[in-house]
């Protein structure tokens, strides 16, 4: 990782750690609920409101592999609980997304917009599941931030909770229902396994990919991320602080190479 992002990535770790430090040496009264509550977060499907935005940047893209982009995605989590102790769960993804010098040009727009749901039982043991449909539709007009299809499907989460850890994986298959394909295709199988691990003064240290296969193009893009988080609370508010390093092991022509970084706030909101 060279000049800005490295700096930029120096500079919001020490943010998080600081952060992490002086509110966990201040609020020691709630330390049982903040380690549940920073478990829960390393599950996708838990029965908890939080509100994610996650920064991404990533280099290398375009014909020439000289432009770069940057992303911010609000995934808020909202589960509905059922009769029995089931929930839904839904969660929808807004992206917002800008682009410097990717193929000669340079600009900012909407992503496609997607929305995940999760019928989730009640399993009683530490594996939890959960299925629903999918949908995605474009945002804007101009093709370049993403597929102009609208895409519809099935979305499914499977993982287990072994003490600190939390393991699974999260996929989702899209075919399209419409709409014009120079800028892409919906036609997409995705899958996401993830580990993660949470240490008692609630440190999060968690690993997973985000590969996407589009059956139209026969490429998957692959990005493996590892992100530090730490779960502090201001004026008893819950609050996920995460950075790290992403690495592109490969992608569609034209997309991301190499490095890039990864940061987010996550805001909880407790029932």
């Amino acid at each position: 990782m060279t000049s800005y992002p490295a700096r930029l990535l120096t500079v919001l770790f020490a943010c998080v750690i600081s952060m992490g430090v002086a509110v966990a040496q201040s609020d020691k009264s709630n330390d049982s609920q903040s380690s549940d509550i920073a478990k829960q977060l390393a599950n996708p499907i838990a029965n908890l409101i939080s509100v994610p935005f996650q920064w991404n940047y990533d280099r290398g893209r375009g014909a020439n592999h000289m432009g770069s982009d940057q992303t911010l995605l609000v995934q808020p989590v909202i589960p509905i609980n059922l009769s029995g102790g089931d929930i839904l769960v839904v969660r929808p993804i807004v992206t917002t997304e800008w682009l410097n010098n990717v193929n000669g040009y340079t600009g900012a727009g909407e992503g496609n917009v997607q929305l995940e749901t999760f019928y989730a039982p009640n399993t009683g043991s530490s594996v939890i599941w959960g299925i629903g449909p999918y949908l995605s539709s474009p945002a804007g007009s101009s093709g370049h931030f993403g597929s102009q299809q609208t895409g519809a499907g099935v979305t499914a989460v499977i993982l287990d909770r072994v003490g600190q850890w939390t393991y699974g994986m999260l996929a989702f298959q899209s075919w399209s229902v419409g709409g014009v394909a120079t800028s892409g295709t919906a036609n997409n199988l995705y899958g996401q396994p993830f580990v993660a691990y949470v240490t008692p003064d609630n440190w999060t240290f968690a690993l997973n990919t985000q590969s996407n296969y589009n059956y139209d193009m026969h490429r998957t893009s692959v990005p493996v991320n590892f992100d530090v988080s730490k779960l502090i609370s201001i004026d008893k508010l819950p609050i996920q602080l995460t950075l790290g390093p992403r690495y592109i092991v490969s992608s569609i022509p034209g997309g991301p190479q190499g490095w890039g970084a990864r940061a987010a706030i996550t805001f909880v909101f407790t029932k």
